[in-house]
């Protein structure tokens, strides 16, 4: 295969450049500036550098933010800091609330202390998995789905209509994924609930699907380059030609696309799963009073939330937040009828019995 050139400066360069030009929002009162700080541990561009400057000049409230890259990473992290952690705001999914919640390792959301809640979509801020035991727990900020992947110049549009051509022979070495997140969509390839709510009730069912699916990826294991974990590592490899196509969240995908780079995402024939991600606040956090300024702050404006679709590639939950995008990014961030009609949601009533089986399926695949 013919390597091109490509600068990771140039198509991994902060898309906060899109940025830094925020339309300064008069969302604090200097009066309200409280100093101290507040710890964040959030993904790659989830906080805006200039967002991060003007709050912090307006407050005097420091920023410390730490980059996580795994779900499981971060509450095994925050388990073992229990019951005194050292942060103040995470970034949790929200399929994945309840493994926090029956930990007791977040707090609950008080919505009556954050007077720009309204400015998020209803559609995310009320919706069914958005309340739990009479209780929100986080602020969407964006969403984001589970999609195939593509170097445009090396695959065509009509190879990508399955999920078959990630395990073909034709693009053997040329294909990255995260396993955990893929064994949800094998399932799903397969006829099976990826959720695995449908089998709480047969836990036997539900070891045999997730064995099925196991057994599937370690017979495909010739067939992929590398199983990554953070979206800076596909785009690297995107990049750097290493592979072709790949199982990719949207955000690192739509971040390529912005900056030019010849890739293009679809949902597949057999569907995916969406997610969205929210800002959290810990049990028992440092600094609550900190962390509910920089929420409100943060939710503040449509401008903010398209800032944050600029840097990450993931769509806002903002409302309006698409009026302050490009033709480009709209494009990058957006999917045809047909396409969403094949999108689940993460679900997390069964996320217990789920990871139980698939926690173990992926050690033993990676060892296989």
């Amino acid at each position: 295969m013919t390597k091109q050139t490509f600068s990771r400066r140039r198509f991994l360069g902060t898309a906060a450049a899109g940025a830094t030009v925020l339309a300064s929002p008069v969302y604090l009162r200097r009066a309200n500036a409280s100093g101290g700080e507040v710890n964040i541990w959030t993904y790659n561009d989830f906080v805006p550098k200039a967002f991060k400057e003007q709050f912090e000049a307006e407050t005097g409230i420091k920023v410390n933010v730490r980059l996580v890259d795994d779900q499981g990473k971060q509450f095994n992290l925050l388990a073992a800091e229990a019951p005194n952690p050292s942060v103040d705001i995470m970034t949790v999914a929200g399929h994945r609330f309840l493994q926090f919640i029956d930990s007791d390792l977040l707090a609950p959301l008080d919505t009556d202390r954050l007077s720009n809640w309204g400015n998020i979509n209803p559609t995310f801020s009320e919706s069914d998995w958005s309340t739990i035991n009479g209780h929100k727990w986080g602020a969407p900020i964006l969403s984001g789905m589970e999609v195939l992947a593509y170097n445009t110049e090396l695959v065509s549009p009509d190879e990508v209509k399955s999920w078959d051509v990630l395990f073909s022979e034709k693009y053997k070495g040329q294909t990255a994924y995260v396993i955990q997140d893929m064994m949800s969509i094998i399932m799903l390839k397969m006829g099976y609930d990826g959720n695995m709510v449908e089998y709480l009730g047969d836990p036997d069912k539900a070891a045999a699907i997730v064995d099925e699916a196991k057994e599937f990826l370690i017979e495909k294991k010739p067939l992929v380059r590398k199983y990554y974990d953070g979206g800076a590592e596909v785009q690297q490899m995107f990049v750097n030609q290493d592979i072709a196509l790949a199982h990719s969240w949207n955000g690192p995908a739509a971040a390529l696309i912005n900056d030019g780079f010849p890739l293009a995402m679809t949902i597949p024939q057999e569907g995916s799963y969406g997610f969205v991600y929210t800002y959290n606040i810990a049990n028992n956090a440092p600094n609550p009073d900190n962390a509910y300024t920089f929420l409100n702050a943060i939710l503040a404006s449509p401008e903010i939330g398209a800032a944050m679709t600029k840097a990450s590639g993931f769509i806002s939950t903002y409302k309006g937040a698409a009026d302050y995008l490009s033709d480009l990014e709209k494009q990058s961030t957006s999917f045809t009828d047909e396409e969403l009609a094949n999108l689940k949601f993460f679900r997390a009533e069964a996320n217990e019995m789920k990871y139980g089986l698939v926690d173990p399926a992926v050690e033993a695949i990676k060892a296989a």
